[in-house]
């Protein structure tokens, strides 16, 4: 995973002394006279500053051999949805072509400049970028099903025809009156204990499930654009709140299979692949040699091996529980410290 470049040294001490929440996620702490690696926000006794050091993720603090803090817990998720914005996302979920402007946003007290920090901090949009899509992406929805582009455009807070067309195409890549023969695909992302991911959906259901880290990533964005004569736009989708649901079950060792609607575009050879996948038991491994031989074809280990890194939904198809036939952990996409994670995780349950 890439190094973030960490403020200096002075700065995360005085943060960590003054639990200062804007660090959260910026860096952990390793103090080395306990072992023990915790987050900015630790309420434990302040160490001596010579005592600490200072990292960039979980992972290179576990990789320094240091233990996760019992007490602020530093690889579980951090307020999802900061307790500032929540109520404006329920007003929003409830009126999805909502617009709202600095001075409404003003009313409710938040700040404009701290709510656009957050959004391009989290989702790498601004928060007007935000409900805009999402005001386009309910539009299309009602193209699809046969309303009137001008009746459209104005319920959903356009004041023009033309302003609408103009926002719907630099949003989607294409006009209103494409929408019969294209598609939307949903981005969001969902936090989880090893990093935020990208989800993506379609009406059909979860066709994108990836680490926002992932090098092949924006590889991934291309085939399924072509794959499912789709854009991609930052939205919400009707299946999104099961799926976190389900991932957030899954951390927490309650959930051991998934059960969602998911689209799987790709050859015969791969959906073969991924099908195996998900037979593979919770909790236990294979080598690609074992895969290929349950696949009926032993000698297509390359081939296996290929497909599992094409596979686009990470922890719902399980390619973390294939290993090398020696036992050792190889071929992750999102990290062998991610894959290695996941194994004990499952394992511990």
């Amino acid at each position: 995973m890439t190094k973030q470049v960490l403020p200096n040294k002075e700065t995360m001490y005085n943060a960590m002394a003054n639990n200062d929440s804007k660090f959260e996620g910026i860096f952990f702490t390793g103090v080395r006279t306990t072992g023990i690696f915790c987050r900015p926000t630790c309420p434990a006794r302040i160490p001596k500053e010579e005592n600490v050091e200072f990292f960039s993720s979980t992972e290179e603090a576990l990789s320094y051999g240091y233990r996760p803090c019992k007490i602020c817990r530093p690889m579980e998720l951090y307020g999802e949805t900061p307790d500032w914005l929540k109520e404006l996302f329920k007003e929003i979920a409830n009126h999805p072509g909502i617009k709202l402007k600095d001075w409404d946003l003003r009313s409710r007290g938040i700040d404009p400049a701290r709510i656009r920090r957050w959004f391009k901090r989290h989702h790498g949009i601004t928060f007007q970028a935000y409900l805009r899509s999402l005001r386009i992406s309910r539009a299309f929805g009602q193209i699809r099903h046969h309303e009137e582009v001008i009746d459209t455009a104005f319920e959903n807070g356009f004041e023009s025809l033309s302003g609408f067309t103009e926002a719907f195409k630099k949003t989607t890549g294409f006009t209103p009156s494409e929408s019969s023969n294209r598609n939307i695909l949903s981005i969001t992302r969902i936090l989880t204990p090893l990093g935020p991911m990208f989800a993506g959906a379609t009406d059909d259901g979860i066709c994108l499930l990836e680490f926002t880290d992932r090098r092949m990533l924006e590889t991934q964005f291309i085939r399924l654009k072509k794959l499912l004569n789709a854009e991609i736009v930052p939205a919400t989708n009707k299946h999104f709140n099961d799926l976190s649901k389900q991932i957030k079950e899954y951390f927490g060792g309650t959930r051991k299979s998934f059960d969602l609607p998911l689209v799987l575009p790709g050859t015969d050879f791969q959906l073969k692949v991924w099908k195996v996948l998900q037979e593979i038991p919770y909790g236990t491994t294979r080598s690609y040699q074992d895969q290929a031989i349950a696949m009926g074809n032993p000698k297509a280990v390359r081939a296996v091996a290929k497909a599992n890194g094409d596979n686009r939904l990470s922890i719902i198809i399980p390619c973390h529980r294939v290993i090398g036939k020696n036992g050792k952990l190889v071929g992750y996409g999102g990290g062998l410290w991610r894959k290695q994670y996941l194994l004990n995780l499952e394992n511990e349950v």
